[in-house]
């Protein structure tokens, strides 16, 4: 079992990703294509890979098929990569994922968002201790969407949770990010968690953030791992360039529909030649047209 610290340490440098999870052209959870896909991307050097998160479909997933994937995921980077569960949803349900997920081996949990609407920060607070007391593994807290916390709820629940290792941002609202990071300290790990977080990537490590979670890794892992390792070692030109030739046109693709930021990483699978199935509704794949425009975006930048 991998400690909370040990998982703090472990999310403190390199590349993170979310692996998408596999259907079948039936919309059912395909076991072997999923740990195909863990084992292709493992060798890549990802620190930490997220399974059943939110480019995971985590809020499709049933309750039978989440074991099934948590399962799959720890099996299949067993010594190679450690895997971080994603669990959500009303508290029980949270609850009842981390705890199957801990019993089923995971390093550690990715609380993602509530969901189905909008509560008070003391509410919000409430629902992450309920979670963090329910396991011993390492918690990270996902800011994004309706569920937020201000930097005083987080030390609170920092001093009460020692679990509560690491803070990842899918908000990109500067201000309350450096009072947070500045309250914590070394507390936690601080991860980047905005869609596309490449073109973010910059901004956030001059604030003390230089992890996050890669999208683009689970069909062009060569070339995320080398966008990362540029930005490290800052070479703007390369990060520029990329920037420019692949990361903006791929967010206009993104941005036609709401949904699109988990739809074209699967388009994105596919025509890297390891595809995961359809999405699940309520999202949509991307029409034929926006398919062949990320095909010509990655084949411009050789994707790989």
């Amino acid at each position: 079992m991998t400690t909370p610290l040990e998982l703090k340490n472990i999310l403190s440098q390199g590349l993170l990703s979310f692996p998408l999870t596999d259907f079948d052209e039936q919309g059912n959870f395909n076991e072997k294509s999923y740990a195909a896909r863990l084992e292709w991307l493992a060798p890549y050097g990802a620190s930490a890979l997220f399974a059943a998160g939110g480019t995971g479909e985590l809020f499709s997933i049933s309750g039978d098929e989440y074991s099934g994937i948590i399962r799959t995921a720890v099996q299949a980077g067993a010594g190679k990569v450690p895997i971080l569960a994603g669990v959500g949803g009303p508290t029980r349900t949270a609850i009842a994922q981390a705890q199957e997920a801990e019993r089923l081996g995971a390093h550690g949990i990715l609380l993602l968002p509530h969901y189905l609407t909008e509560a008070s920060e003391e509410g919000i607070a409430a629902h992450v201790a309920e979670v963090c007391r329910s396991t011993r593994i390492g918690v990270v807290f996902y800011n994004r969407a309706n569920s937020r916390l201000s930097a005083e709820s987080l030390e609170k629940l920092a001093d009460a949770h020692p679990n509560l290792i690491g803070f990842k941002d899918g908000v990109g609202d500067i201000e309350p990010m450096v009072r947070i990071r500045r309250k914590l300290g070394d507390r936690f790990t601080y991860l980047g968690g905005l869609p596309t977080a490449e073109v973010y990537a910059a901004a956030y490590k001059a604030i003390g953030i230089p992890v996050y979670s890669s999208a683009v890794f689970n069909f062009m892992p060569q070339t995320a791992i080398d966008f990362y390792n540029a930005l490290a070692r800052g070479d703007d030109a390369f990060t520029t360039r990329l920037i420019d030739d692949f990361f903006l046109p791929y967010l206009d693709i993104r941005n036609r529909k709401q949904g699109y930021a988990v739809s074209i990483v699967k388009a994105g699978a596919r025509l890297a030649g390891h595809p995961a199935g359809p999405v699940r509704t309520p999202l949509t794949d991307l029409e034929a047209e926006e398919v062949q425009a990320l095909k010509a975006l990655m084949d411009k930048v050789g994707g790989k």
